[in-house]
Order: structure tokens, then C-alpha cells, then sequence
């Protein structure tokens, strides 16, 4: 049975977590946190409601963290980065899902000392299964092929590019070693021609999309599309509790979900 602490525990996804870990034998709720001043600080989440000993919800995670396993984490970037000082001070596990992360805040989750990590850009089985096949066709088809990449999300996703549209240009990079690439986010005006090195990432905004993300290899006389359509948001969290209970049994160190499936 792994212990769990849920920081944006009032979220999206971390309602998604939630409810998917009440279904999960596996797994047991022992804290939820949200940020200060948040109205249902003290309470019980709706979704536990008649649950004998289900926690209220805290503003800090040092209150909880000393009775758990593993922290699941889909918030912000600099929120994330206190909830790692206090996880790794006390040596437990943090599965990141937060994405909007940069260079610097990379460094310094890759750099954390006694601390169980899994950080994905996308906690999504079926979503890391493309970042390998893209990588996988990417090297396949080597040059003459054009690559552009799409994503669109809800209208109240703040970071863009998506974290899973970087992932998917680094698994394209990551085929040609040697090669230099240019990124091109978004184009307007008199460009000029495509060059052979560009990677076009778009990104689009609207509605309640979940995440939709698509790569094209584009060559002359044809095109191969690869794409992944998320309609709910509990793929995420059952790939977050798959994470969580596999890297409960895993040393110190930094994974991804790569690991975390055995790709």
C-alpha cells in the first residue's frame, strides 16, 4: 500500500488523481494540499466526503510529508520547487507532473539528492509511448522529411508550447545526434522558404480540449502523421499512481516515465 500526499489537490488533475486512487487498491489517501488562503483549507475534499478519516486539506506540505510515501504533484513551477526542498529534506518520493518548468528549474530537480523523482512533462501511458515512437521514426527516416509539431489545450493553460510538445521536438533532436536543429514557434509574415533543419512547433488554444498533440513527418509525395488525443484527464492520474507505486520500490534518483514503462 502506497502512502499518498496530492499537492493541487482541488486542480484538475489532481482531482483526477484523487478519484482514480480511491479506485486503486494500491494506493491510500493520507494528505491533500492546496495554496494558502484557498476556501476549502481545513476541509474535506468533496470527492472524500463520507469517508471515515479522509484528511483536510492543508496549505503545508511539511505537516503531512512525514506520513507519506510518495507526493503526487501537478501544480506550478515555483510550487513544485518548495514541494521538492521539503521532500527531498526528508528523503521521500515526488512524482512531478507540473510542467512551465526552465532550464534552471530542470537543473535543479535533475541535480536533488536523497529523493525519489519522476518528472514528465506528461504522465500519460499512451502519450509516452508517442515520445518513443517519435524518436523511434524520427531516426528512421532520418533527412528529407520535414518535421512540424501541433498541440492545442483548454483555454486556461498558461505555459505554451506544452511541456509534451518540447518533449516530442527533443525526441525528434534526440534521433539525429550531431545534427543542429532550429525552432520555430509559430510563423508570420514574409518567412521565406522552410529550411531543412527548422522543427515548427504551433500551439493552439481554445475550449475545454484535454491535450491533443500531433507530429508530422512531412515529405514529398507524402506524410506520416502521429497523434496523440487525451479526452480525459484521469490518464494522467493513472499514469501518475502507476509512477507513484513504481518508484516506491526504486533507489534515489531521477526517472521518467520512460523508466517507469520500460521503454
Amino acid at each position: 500500500m502506497v502512502k499518498l500526499a496530492i499537492t493541487g489537490a482541488t486542480g484538475k488533475v489532481g482531482e483526477a488523481v484523487i478519484k482514480c486512487a480511491l479506485q486503486d487498491n494500491g494506493c491510500k489517501i493520507i494528505g491533500l494540499v492546496e495554496v494558502v488562503g484557498h476556501p476549502l483549507i481545513g476541509k474535506t475534499s468533496p470527492l472524500m466526503s463520507g469517508i471515515s478519516g479522509a484528511p483536510a486539506i492543508t496549505d503545508d506540505l511539511q505537516q503531512i510529508i512525514s506520513g507519506a510515501d510518495v507526493v503526487i504533484d501537478f501544480t506550478q513551477a515555483k510550487a513544485t520547487l518548495r514541494h521538492l526542498d521539503i521532500i527531498s529534506r526528508c528523503g521521500k518520493a515526488h512524482v512531478i507532473g507540473t510542467t512551465g518548468f526552465g532550464a534552471e528549474d530542470l537543473n535543479i530537480i535533475r541535480g536533488t539528492r536523497n529523493a525519489k523523482i519522476v518528472i514528465s512533462p506528461n504522465m500519460s501511458i499512451g502519450m509516452n509511448v508517442l515520445f518513443e515512437a517519435v524518436n523511434r521514426v524520427a531516426g528512421i527516416l532520418e533527412s528529407g522529411y520535414d518535421v512540424e509539431i501541433t498541440e492545442m489545450h483548454h483555454r486556461w493553460k498558461k505555459d505554451a508550447p506544452s511541456g509534451s510538445a518540447l518533449r516530442l521536438k527533443e525526441a525528434v533532436e534526440s534521433a539525429h545526434q550531431g545534427r543542429t536543429w532550429k525552432s520555430v514557434f509559430g510563423r508570420e509574415g514574409m518567412t521565406g522558404e522552410r529550411t531543412a533543419d527548422e522543427i515548427g512547433v504551433m500551439s493552439l488554444r481554445g475550449g475545454d480540449v484535454v491535450g491533443e498533440h500531433t507530429v508530422y513527418f512531412v515529405g514529398l509525395g507524402e506524410r506520416l502523421e502521429l497523434t496523440h488525443r487525451a479526452f480525459s484527464r484521469d490518464n494522467f492520474a493513472t499514469g501518475a499512481l502507476k509512477a507513484a507505486k513504481w518508484l516506491n520500490t526504486q533507489p534515489y534518483g531521477v526517472y521518467s516515465m520512460k523508466d517507469v514503462l520500460g521503454l
